[in-house]
């Protein structure tokens, strides 16, 4: 029965989604349902989503993004819903281009938005339009790199595995180098 019940709140969603973008890709892994929303449709797709009596998603979870490192939607931005009311879950995957890696920010639906949206930028650089505080979490506001002065994000591909050269000293490693410890 609880199979059941997932095929049709997942059906229910699709509908909701539909209603904005017309046949939306979705994707189903492990019985979780990933729909890909494009940006411009993100904040009418959201609050739909939220206000609909049958899907009612209360809370959003997380946002982050996938850096693919891919000549055409390089990023991929994830929203992930909960519904406390109907115990189900969504992912919304908004690809996103490398030139603009920006998006509609859904703090004014969700207020949880407003910390995971700065930690998305914070990390990979994705901007979110009309977020009320949207700055650096972590990093300090002028972690760039030395060289061009370009801003830096961490969890981009291109970021340096071993970090910024002379940015901070490494922990000393004695064990690597031969040396015993007492």
């Amino acid at each position: 029965m609880e199979k059941q019940n997932s095929i049709n709140n997942r059906d229910t969603i699709i509908a909701i989604v539909s209603k904005t973008v017309k046949e939306p890709e979705t994707y189903i892994y492990r019985d979780q349902l990933t729909i890909t929303v494009p940006k411009d449709k993100v904040l009418k797709v959201a609050k739909d989503l939220r206000d609909s009596n049958d899907t009612k998603f209360e809370q959003c979870l997380d946002v982050t993004a996938i850096d693919w490192n891919r000549p055409k939607n390089r990023f991929d931005l994830i929203y992930i819903l909960y519904s406390l009311t109907h115990n189900h879950r969504v992912r919304l995957r908004v690809p996103l281009e490398e030139e603009d890696p920006s998006s509609p920010s859904l703090s004014s639906i969700w207020e949880s938005c407003n910390w995971y949206e700065r930690e998305t930028y914070d990390m990979y650089g994705v901007t979110f339009t009309n977020h009320p505080d949207l700055r650096r979490f972590y990093m300090p506001e002028d972690f760039v790199d030395p060289e061009s002065g370009e801003p830096l994000y961490p969890l981009r591909k291109d970021f340096p595995l071993t970090g910024i050269p002379g940015s901070l000293p490494l922990p000393a490693y004695p064990e690597k180098y031969g040396d015993i410890i007492d």
